[in-house]
């Protein structure tokens, strides 16, 4: 017999089948829900999956088949109440004969928003809260950019205990160990778009795609080649995922155009690149999650824009004592100007710790 949960239960399942949307639901959320029948029991499971696919509701109340009606449905975020490229959830739930519906997050859109109170209207029982930080810490990359019109933005760096990134004859790989390695794929599938400078493209030639995970959606790779100077031949051009050159406004970039290569101008400043006017471009492309994984000098202009909301910090147990350094000046000069964190989560990959921590931005 099939033991009853609680809702606090239901949503945390629902939480984790969400994330498995990351990196390949956008620019819709990632959403998970859990199908209660009238005993409490779990009867039906789904996520959303794919922009243009079935809603994680739609999916669950499928596998519930008839033994949602009377039921509960437990959702991460509130069902959307409009015609898209899919039907209403809510008409989906009303229509399944669900009786109750538990909302950890609100929809902040004016498209899709309103649910609950449609629901409500149409005499079912709905409770909105249960689970929410666990619920928006999941989805955070969405809500941030609907809300700001600019997506999330992790800094993923790599370095030693003594915050060097490479030592001072210039040799940097590898500083973290191969599950470390591996975990950045991880992060790599979860997100949009993978940002790297120019200099990296120069020193390192990377590839930037995911490797070594299957059934992944692969994220746009963006290079910043303020001068269109990327060659033909570097490997972030092959056709594995697609890719993103950025170049100042004015610069000549028909050799890149006239090879098929996609690329974006955008204004240039003291620090380069004008990020803020890349981060708005590509959320206008369905962008809502980015990966920086450039160097020290990428990292502090986007550090000085207030441009970071995230960062993994992937560190590994040696001392260097001379190199470069992890962040070059980001115009911090004294420590109450110190870009305070929260730490979110710290975990052991092999050898190394992976410390995750969110920008306060109270300051």
């Amino acid at each position: 017999m099939q033991q009853q949960v609680t809702t606090e239960q239901a949503m945390a399942r629902a939480v984790e089948l969400a994330a498995r949307g990351l990196g390949r639901a956008a620019p819709n959320p990632v959403v998970g829900c859990v199908v209660l029948d009238s005993a409490g029991i779990v009867v039906g499971e789904g996520w959303h999956d794919r922009a243009g696919g079935p809603h994680a509701e739609v999916v669950a109340l499928a596998d519930a088949g008839e033994a949602a009606r009377g039921g509960t449905a437990v959702v991460t975020l509130e069902p959307c109440r409009h015609t898209g490229r899919t039907g209403p959830c809510t008409t989906a739930l009303l229509e399944a004969g669900i009786t109750r519906v538990v909302v950890a997050v609100p929809d902040p859109t004016e498209t899709a928003g309103g649910g609950a109170d449609l629901l409500r209207r149409k005499g079912v029982d709905v409770v909105e809260g249960v689970g929410r930080e666990a619920a928006e810490h999941g989805n955070r990359a969405w809500l941030h950019a609907v809300t700001t019109g600019r997506p999330w933005v992790t800094w993923k760096l790599a370095s030693t205990l003594d915050g060097r990134t490479a030592a001072a004859d210039g040799t940097s790989r590898w500083i973290t160990g191969p599950t470390a390695r591996e975990a950045v794929h991880r992060l790599r599938a979860e997100r949009d778009a993978v940002l790297v400078g120019a200099g990296t493209l120069r020193a390192d030639d990377p590839h930037l795609a995911v490797r070594g995970l299957d059934d992944v959606t692969q994220p746009l790779r963006v290079v910043l080649d303020p001068r269109a100077e990327v060659p033909l031949t570097a490997r972030v051009l092959d056709d594995v995922a697609p890719t993103l050159v950025v170049v100042a406004e004015g610069t000549d970039a028909a050799r890149l155009t006239d090879a098929g290569v996609d690329v974006l101008a955008v204004p240039a400043g003291e620090r380069g690149l004008d990020l803020a006017v890349l981060l708005v471009a590509l959320h206008a492309r369905g962008v809502h999650s980015v990966l920086l994984e450039g160097g020290a000098h990428l990292a502090a202009s986007a550090v000085a824009a207030d441009l970071v909301d995230e960062v993994v910090a992937h560190i590994a147990p040696a001392l260097l004592g001379a190199g470069s350094p992890v962040l070059a000046d980001a115009g911090i000069t004294t420590m109450t100007e110190a870009l305070r964190l929260t730490t979110t989560d710290v975990a052991r990959l092999g050898d190394d710790v992976a410390v995750t921590a969110t920008v306060r931005r109270e300051r």
